[in-house]
């Protein structure tokens, strides 16, 4: 972990704490291995629980140290409770990953939405696999948004088969998709293909597919998938026809680019730029 991140962090804390709050940090932030622990366990009792403000340089500072890793929306305590895990001495492995694992054994929900946060900020990233995938099969909404939204730790270091279900989670959930980090980066065909299966599960019940699961699927239409965009662009709903649309941009399928050329105003919206995905956001 550089001083850099933990420098920014430290900034953000002193922006939104009291002199009183701030202060028992620090001295939290020097003590023993164990007595950090304790206090990362005792932060609500010190700490406010309101949601930080933050500058917008130091988020942008913060998301070029470690592309896509955002504070944004977090409570100060649990700020503070990831400060403190940055704290921790890890220059002996063993010791190092015996206390984090012991945070993990005995933490209630919000001490592990706390862990998960920081996941991208811990050393040894590979030790904590296990419990970042364990995460995404949680029941607890707050858990599961923890390393599924705003966390780069997944596009980092999640396999395909990892990666994939964490994203079909988030769309079971209802969840914005668009907030996974590294959504782009870590499609694959094996997901459009999952997707595809989805679709027709809900379109056979009489239910509607969230337009941002298109995002995942432009790269991959084939004659299989084709099918799917006909199906979209003959829709009522004007963001499955606009979904469709920017899914086939992005194909180098020849069938696909014809079917978009059909629907002239949303090839010229897209060509201009006009129609994107973040419109589709929600």
């Amino acid at each position: 972990m550089s001083d850099f991140i933990k420098q920014k962090l430290w900034e953000i804390i002193v922006l939104n704490t009291s002199a009183q709050e701030a202060e028992w940090l620090r001295q939290k932030s020097t003590s023993s291995p164990m007595e950090l622990m304790t206090g990362f366990v005792a932060v609500p009792r010190s700490v406010s629980k309101k949601i930080i403000s933050i500058p917008a340089q130091v988020q942008s500072e913060l998301n070029a140290a470690i592309k896509g890793f955002s504070v944004e929306n977090w409570s100060l305590a649990r700020l503070s409770r990831v400060w403190l895990l940055t704290q921790l001495d890890s220059s002996d492995k063993e010791a190092y990953v015996k206390n984090i694992e012991t945070l993990f054994d005995t933490a209630e929900m919000n001490e592990l939405v706390a862990l998960y946060s920081a996941l991208p900020l811990l050393a040894y990233p590979e030790q904590w696999l296990f419990r970042a995938t364990d995460a995404v099969r949680s029941n607890m909404g707050f858990v599961f948004d923890a390393i599924a939204l705003r966390n780069p730790y997944p596009e980092m270091h999640f396999s395909e088969l990892a990666w994939n279900q964490l994203v079909l989670k988030t769309i079971f959930n209802d969840k914005p998709v668009h907030l996974i980090e590294g959504l782009g980066n870590r499609a694959n065909e094996k997901l459009a293909a999952t997707l595809s299966d989805f679709a027709h599960e809900r379109w056979a019940a009489g239910r509607s597919v969230p337009s941002q699961v298109w995002r995942l699927v432009g790269k991959y239409i084939n004659e299989a998938l084709l099918p799917d965009m006909e199906h979209l662009f003959q829709s009522n709903d004007p963001a499955d026809r606009k979904a469709a649309a920017l899914a086939c941009s992005e194909s180098d399928f020849p069938a696909a680019k014809d079917l978009l050329a059909r629907y002239g105003d949303l090839e010229k919206s897209v060509k201009s730029g006009s129609l994107n995905w973040a419109e589709l956001e929600y």
